[in-house]
């Protein structure tokens, strides 16, 4: 079986859980990757950090400039028109990628899910649409792109979600983070919504407070 390549990091010990984060558009594994070190995560937590790069593809919203993307954004209007078979392709990806997980031993409900942006957007449908019960979803500055068509999965209706949105977010408005919330509760989910002083990045504040909720998911915090 083929995987995404990865950037990955290692815990000091022996790995017992994982998280599989997703970048933005344009950016690549990299992105997130030195934020790891900043989580500070508990001597009891021994987790693989997975930063998957996504494939080289022509987005339509930027000339059809050939750049790492998750799906074509077709265009930029408050409610996107994005390649649906495209993004569900790369959530697919992530699949796989939860699927060595486990055949590195690592179960299922200790596999946390993360993603900004348009990483945000295929780690719902991931996550969501995933058969096993997973540890968490985590997004950031993204929106929920599939909402009219996502096949949810049985296993994960009451998997915690936390989203995080900058309120000065120009690039993904903060009412599309709010309209994810609000569709995440309709459907019955345990979901935390947290707004941050930011525009489309991450802040300062927000470092603890995801350290904190991955060490309830994945630490037995």
């Amino acid at each position: 079986m083929s995987y995404l390549p990865c950037v990955e990091i290692e815990p000091n010990e022996p790995a017992d859980s994982a998280v599989i984060w997703l970048h933005g558009l344009g950016a690549d594994g990299n992105d997130f990757a030195p934020l790891v070190p900043q989580l500070r995560l508990p001597d009891t937590c021994h987790t693989r950090f997975v930063f998957p790069h996504a494939p080289q593809i022509p987005v339509t919203i930027n000339g059809g400039m050939v750049m790492r993307a998750w799906y074509d954004i077709r265009e930029m209007s408050i409610d996107r028109k994005v390649d649906v078979d495209t993004l569900r392709a790369s959530a697919g990806d992530v699949h796989r990628l939860i699927e060595r997980e486990l055949e590195r031993g690592i179960a299922a409900e200790r596999i946390v899910l993360a993603g900004f942006s348009q990483g945000g957007a295929v780690a719902y449908e991931a996550a969501l649409s995933y058969e096993q019960r997973l540890g968490g979803l985590l997004v950031l500055s993204s929106y929920l792109a599939t909402a009219d068509s996502l096949v949810r999965a049985p296993a994960n209706q009451t998997l915690p979600v936390l989203i995080q949105h900058g309120v000065h977010d120009p690039v993904v408005p903060e009412v599309l983070g709010q309209r994810a919330e609000a569709q995440l509760e309709t459907w019955g989910y345990p979901v935390r919504y947290e707004r941050y002083s930011v525009e489309h990045g991450v802040c300062a504040e927000q470092i603890p407070v995801i350290s904190r909720w991955l060490g309830q998911r994945l630490c037995g915090e």
